[in-house]
């Protein structure tokens, strides 16, 4: 008889290499969650691929012992959509930062979110290229200074999310580096996705560009300043005397303040639901950001839909149902062909 398969633990997951980020860098916390949920998901690690471009995220698949792929700069996507169409069965994960993801790799990452692959996208987002030194990203704040914009930067920053819903992908949350729980949390719904899950995670550099989330990040801060998520309850944020709501006006949100006592529904305050068809409100929440609204935390938006690998498995099916098995040799020597001699 075969011996019972071993249950698998956080430590199977952590490899021997030095894990080489700076001191106090939010990838830590990120790495130590995704390991600590890793057994839930896969009862053997050569089950599961970590692919990423070029940055300080992308050093990932090192400190992960699974199988791992360090590609070039932004085309992780696209080694990743190769890998999950060629083996379906496998656990893809793409492990990417907004300079990878948005600036040089946007055109492959809009591509394999709108294929809608069964894979986890994983965008760590600190706003700033840490890995070449402190250059402003796309996601950089107007006016950031760094040693690419010594006068504060005049680009307008792409947001994740919205470029997420806008390359229609089917599942789409945030969460923070130092939220251990939430991220979990986070981590296991996306796992649970049948599509693409594309997860935003906040995260601090210490060195180029510390506190750029610290209104979010911050325990005491984080209650006001954000907002959590949770399917079927109404968008309220605050602490009690401080509570405040988030209603839709001419098509616009608003924040409004409410008692304690108060019933949010009765005042009109936007029930959160992330299975809506249309993407317009998951648009709309994209839209609330600091300092003017609380930062929406947790599953924006889900949504059934054939993953990419199924559809191209059922063609292959069909095709072969109606043309047969093929023969590699006979289409080799089919319609015009011609020899070339010495």
């Amino acid at each position: 008889m075969a011996a019972p398969a071993t249950e698998l633990t956080r430590k199977d997951f952590v490899s021997s290499q030095d894990v080489r980020w700076c001191p106090g860098c939010g990838d830590y916390s990120i790495l130590a969650n995704v390991q600590r949920v890793m057994p839930e998901f896969v009862d053997k690690r050569e089950n599961v691929v970590f692919i990423s471009g070029i940055g300080c995220s992308s050093r990932f698949p090192y400190y992960m012992n699974t199988y791992g792929f360090h590609t070039i700069h932004g085309r992780a996507p696209s080694f990743a959509t190769g890998i999950k169409a060629s083996n379906p069965d496998l656990s893809v994960w793409v492990v990417t930062g907004d300079g990878d993801g948005l600036s040089i790799g946007g055109n492959h990452l809009l591509h394999t979110i709108r294929r809608n692959l069964d894979l986890q996208i994983l965008l760590f987002n600190n706003k700033i290229y840490g890995l070449t030194k402190g250059q402003y990203s796309p996601t950089s704040d107007p006016g950031t200074r760094s040693k690419s914009s010594p006068e504060g930067s005049i680009d307008h920053p792409i947001d994740p999310i919205s470029f997420a819903l806008g390359a229609g992908a089917t599942f789409v949350a945030r969460t923070i580096d130092v939220d251990a729980t939430h991220m979990q949390q986070t981590l296991r719904r996306a796992h649970a996705h049948k599509g693409t899950a594309f997860v935003e995670i906040l995260q601090n550099c210490p060195v180029f560009n510390d506190g750029v989330w610290e209104d979010v990040q911050d325990r005491k801060q984080r209650i006001h300043n954000s907002i959590s998520l949770v399917q079927g309850e109404p968008l309220v944020f605050g602490a009690p005397g401080f509570l405040k709501g988030i209603v839709m006006e001419g098509g616009d949100p608003k924040v409004i303040e409410l008692d304690d006592d108060d019933d949010p529904i009765e005042k009109g305050v936007v029930i959160h639901d992330e299975f809506l068809e249309s993407r317009a409100y998951a648009f709309a929440l994209a839209t609330l950001s600091r300092p003017d609204y609380p930062l929406p935390v947790g599953v924006l938006r889900e949504q059934k839909k054939a993953s990419y690998e199924q559809l191209l498995e059922q063609q292959i099916e069909d095709a072969t149902e109606t043309r047969g098995q093929g023969d590699l040799h006979a289409l080799l020597h089919s319609g015009d062909t011609w020899t070339v001699g010495d």
